[in-house]
């Protein structure tokens, strides 16, 4: 099994929105604040890209037009494509201007994520981790803590979007177990192997830091290689 990966920025985005459906059209004018439409439509535009190279589709207008990213219940990204669903699974996120999107085929349970490195409070780390994590960070050294706990709270929020839950699951039924080479830099941008359980379910996947960013990407059944990069092409 392969997963597809695709990064996109607020400066990769046209100035128009006629690559959206009419029903994302609405939905865009609907909403009140500047940053969640943004936001919203940066993550639109990178899941159409991901899945026009996916299919091998030009990634012109009218093609992307093609494409609906409907939102379940739950909140989880669903494809559209001509009004019928795909055959693909796909997981967003968007974090300071950049947005990702996994693709995979369908009935892959598939979540990624992005998250900020930044420093966070003791009080985050005790309502949103289990007790081990919380030991792995405090034995870590401090100029590594916030790399790490970027790294193990992307994780959760992967695994619970692989479960199709979001935060309505407690993060602390979640553990990250195991996190290869959090230590370093990771300066040379390649991905690393990773691993979350929940309970009776695990996930397997990778992750990586590049620009202050950590990416995590999990899915079930088991990736065995890193996420292949996804290249749009125009018509």
């Amino acid at each position: 099994m392969a997963i597809y990966w695709f990064e996109q920025g607020q400066g990769d985005l046209p100035p128009s929105d006629d690559w959206l459906t009419a029903d994302e059209a609405l939905r865009l004018g609907a909403m009140r604040f500047e940053k969640r439409r943004a936001d919203w439509r940066l993550g639109r535009w990178t899941a159409k890209l991901a899945v026009s190279a996916y299919c091998n589709v030009p990634c012109s207008t009218e093609c992307l037009r093609r494409f609906e990213i409907r939102p379940e219940t739950s909140g989880a990204p669903n494809v559209w494509i001509r009004k019928r669903p795909a055959p693909l699974t796909i997981s967003l996120s968007h974090r300071d201007g950049a947005a990702v999107c996994a693709v995979a085929a369908a009935g892959v349970e598939l979540g990624c994520d992005l998250e900020t490195v930044e420093p966070r409070s003791p009080a985050f780390l005790a309502d949103y981790f289990t007790s081990r994590e919380q030991l792995l960070v405090e034995q870590a050294a401090i100029a590594d803590r916030p790399r790490l706990v970027a790294l193990l709270w992307s994780a959760k929020e992967s695994a619970l979007k692989a479960l199709r839950l979001g935060l309505r699951l407690d993060t602390r039924r979640v553990e990250v177990t195991g996190a290869d080479g959090w230590q370093s830099s990771n300066e040379a941008n390649d991905w690393r192997p990773l691993r979350v359980t929940c309970e009776s379910r695990c996930y397997d996947g990778w992750w990586r830091e590049a620009g202050r960013l950590v990416r995590t990407v999990l899915a079930a059944p088991r990736v065995r290689q890193p996420p292949l990069a996804l290249e749009s092409w125009s018509a």
